[in-house]
């Protein structure tokens, strides 16, 4: 009779809709670059998504560590959700090259940059990738608040760009695909219960 009891009320918990789902927390590891701006502060006022288009996540850490390369990011998110911290938000850090943002020029200035592992014009985001993203973005938006519609796509800022100046040279590797950001974007307005049209 007792174990009947138990086992109604773990049937009611499951049945609970207002019960909390278990929310899996990603690990983070410092792994510092050394290409960011000496005496520059980030306004942190928008997101640039890119994803890395190398094979393995250590290939990835070489390149944004590279003194020669010269790139880098704020945080690297690896298939399984690991998280790779490259810089604190503040810094300005050397990912998105010429681009604009809402006519604003040079968005390494008040944009954080995440990569994601791998290549999306071959593999999709793992839903690792995108709930670690957004257990990492979540904060960074309350805090500083970031609107939803500054968080874009490295190509929509080198578009931008383009559009702006159509004579200067801008070339670049096509970046994360605009269905995995839309993918991304979905994942992200049903974590913040926010319903992005409205901020366009």
């Amino acid at each position: 009779m007792r174990n009947l009891i138990i086992c109604i009320i773990a049937l009611g918990f499951l049945l609970n809709t207002n019960a909390e789902p278990l929310k899996k927390k990603y690990t983070s590891i410092t792994h510092p670059t050394p290409n960011y701006a000496l005496g520059k502060t980030n306004m942190v006022e928008g997101v640039i998504l890119h994803h890395t288009a190398e094979p393995t996540i250590e290939r990835s850490l070489a390149v944004l560590t590279s003194k020669t390369k010269k790139v880098g990011t704020h945080v690297v998110i690896d298939n399984d959700g690991t998280r790779y911290i490259m810089a604190e938000p503040t810094v300005v850090t050397y990912h998105a090259g010429l681009s604009v943002l809402n006519g604003k020029e040079g968005c390494n200035n008040f944009t954080i940059g995440i990569e994601f592992q791998g290549n999306t014009l071959n593999n999709p985001l793992t839903d690792d990738q995108i709930n670690s993203a957004i257990e990492y973005l979540r904060p960074l938006i309350i805090q500083y608040k970031i609107p939803i519609k500054n968080i874009v796509t490295h190509e929509m800022v080198r578009q931008a760009y383009k559009r702006k100046y159509p004579k200067k040279k801008c070339s670049g590797k096509v970046d994360i695909t605009q269905h995995e950001y839309t993918r991304f974007m979905k994942a992200l307005k049903d974590s913040l219960d926010v319903d992005i049209s409205k901020t366009k």
